[in-house]
């Protein structure tokens, strides 16, 4: 069995790994750290699908067509209802709300969580006799995941704020390690007889920087960071976690 453990960094992760073996004497194997990534999209699509089972007896029927638009960084998920002439009835709609955020949980693209997304319900179709909570539920769901794929998906990557405190000497080595990892220098201080940078960088390159900036200064540098927001990562690097993730059977490859 497996328990992820989720956490600031890479330091705050070592110290519940460390508490978790002195304090409860838990002998556990630790994977390599991985990154909070979040899913969106950029266009607005719409999309229709119809949910049909029949096995004899009763059967499932749901029909639901949904347009999903991509809202601004940081303002969520938001659902909204445009059904009229009650082609659905008003006592499924939070089925389909339902399937939908179920949908959200792990995005089609790499099964990440999907965030920033505004997804409307607007027209779509019962059966009087097949139709209840479960097939809309699963109806939505799969509507969601293929309007998804449809609205030019792309990956998020968490952003951090690091501040570099090094002697002045060591400052080029700094910028380096930093420019290394994807980073942005946002600026330079002097503070107290030493340099302060700046920057910009995302998560998944900060792994291990501590041992980094500490070869690289001879042990006279140090640096702090805190989460910023969510930025896309760039194309190739998106592809390489999402093969990743695929390999793993984390999410299955959807079709073009």
């Amino acid at each position: 069995s497996e328990t992820i453990i989720a956490g600031m960094g890479e330091l705050y992760l070592e110290v519940i790994v460390d508490r978790l073996k002195r304090e409860f004497n838990v002998e556990c194997d630790v994977g390599a750290p991985q990154v909070a990534y979040r899913e969106t999209i950029t266009v607005p699509v719409d999309n229709e699908y119809k949910h049909v089972k029949q096995s004899g007896g009763r059967g499932q029927y749901a029909h639901v067509c949904l347009k999903l638009a991509p809202q601004e960084p940081g303002k969520g998920f938001e659902f909204v209802n445009e059904v009229k002439g009650g082609v659905i009835p008003t006592e499924y709609i939070p089925a389909v709300e339902k399937g939908v955020k179920k949908a959200l949980e792990s995005g089609p693209l790499a099964g990440f969580p999907v965030v920033d997304v505004k997804a409307t319900v607007y027209f779509g179709s019962y059966h009087e006799v097949d139709s209840n909570e479960f097939a809309f539920i699963t109806c939505a769901m799969q509507c969601f995941k293929q309007a998804f794929m449809k609205a030019k998906p792309q990956l998020l990557e968490p952003m951090m704020d690091v501040e570099v405190v090094v002697p002045e000497q060591y400052m080029g080595a700094a910028n380096g390690s930093i420019n290394q990892r994807r980073g942005r220098i946002e600026g330079m201080e002097d503070r107290a007889g030493v340099k302060l940078l700046k920057a910009t960088v995302p998560l998944g390159e900060m792994f291990g920087y501590s041992n980094a900036i500490r070869t690289v200064t001879q042990g006279r540098g140090s640096f702090t960071m805190i989460f910023k927001q969510y930025e896309p990562v760039p194309k190739n690097i998106a592809s390489e976690v999402v093969e990743k993730r695929i390999k793993e059977g984390k999410v299955r490859p959807m079709a073009d």
